[in-house]
This record gives C-alpha cells, structure tokens and sequence, in this order.
C-alpha cells in the first residue's frame, strides 16, 4: 500500500532549514530526504506560493523559511501541500448496489470523516515551533552538534550496511 510521505518530507525539510542561517540549496535538502532536487523544488514552490519560503536564484541562493514558526501548524502546511489523503483506507466500491454494502460504506464514511476531523483538528494544535522544540531539546540530550550536510550521513551509512 502506498503512502502518501510528502506531509512527513515536507516537515523534516523545514526543521532542517530552521536550524540554517543561510539558504539551502535544493540539492542539499534532496539528499537529506534521498530524493531528486526536481522534486525539493516543486514540493517547495507550493509553500513558496503560500508564503512560507522564500528562494533565490545564483550563487549563495537557496530556499530560506519567510514566516514564524510559531504561527504555522502542521494544518498551515498540509493545506499549502493540496491536502493530500489522510487515511490509506477506503470502501471497495463507492456506488454499491448491495445494500448490505450500502450499509458498510455508510458505517465506514462516518468513521473516516470522525477520524479525518480529529486529525486535522491535532495537526492545527501543533506549530512548527513546538517540532523545532522537541528537535533541540532531543540533540541537546544526544549533546552533538547539529550539520544539515551530515544529519543524515549516518544514516544513509547505516542503510547501505543493512543493504550489504
């Protein structure tokens, strides 16, 4: 089953960038998420339409965060990516003629607008602030230094040996 990541990438991205006192080129945020600098760039410029980054072009240019953390939730950013599908769940068809199925699919659409309600209700409680927090206060209990080119060196690291 596929699932959507983007909500998940665009966050972690936007975590890293805060920590930055300077642009960061899509290049660099691709290989934090292993992913293609085309997709950073077109992820990046529906949040740049919205206000919640900035970019320029040339030398020493990048992507740098235009808003407050404090002011932008998990919502904010979710609606700016298009609001993807919250649930990986569905009914098997969507115009039964069973009515037994009829039934189910009435049961079940509840349960999912009841659970997408709550959720997005949660993602509109948390700010990107309060992440940022929580990011600071796990690496100052880890007491390492912080490097966006070698965040996720380990990792990638890590990966490969489980691969060999």
């Amino acid at each position: 089953m596929n699932r959507d990541s983007r909500l998940s990438g665009v966050l972690h991205v936007l975590l890293h960038m805060a920590e930055q006192d300077r642009p960061v080129t899509s290049e660099v945020l691709a290989r934090a998420m292993a992913t293609n600098p085309v997709v950073i760039r077109r992820t990046m410029a529906g949040l740049r339409k919205q206000g919640y980054l900035r970019s320029e072009k040339g030398h020493g240019g990048g992507w740098t965060l235009a808003c407050d953390l404090s002011r932008v939730t998990l919502r904010d950013i979710y609606d700016a990516l298009g609001s993807p599908a919250l649930l990986a769940i569905g009914n098997r068809t969507e115009a039964p003629g069973c009515l037994v199925e009829q039934a189910v699919n009435a049961a079940l659409n509840q349960a999912f607008r009841d659970a997408e309600t709550l959720l997005l209700e949660r993602f509109g409680k948390v700010t990107l602030a309060m992440l940022s927090a929580d990011f600071n206060q796990r690496l100052a209990i880890r007491g390492g230094l912080y490097d966006l080119e070698s965040a996720h060196a380990s990792q990638e690291d890590h990966s490969v040996s489980r691969r060999s």
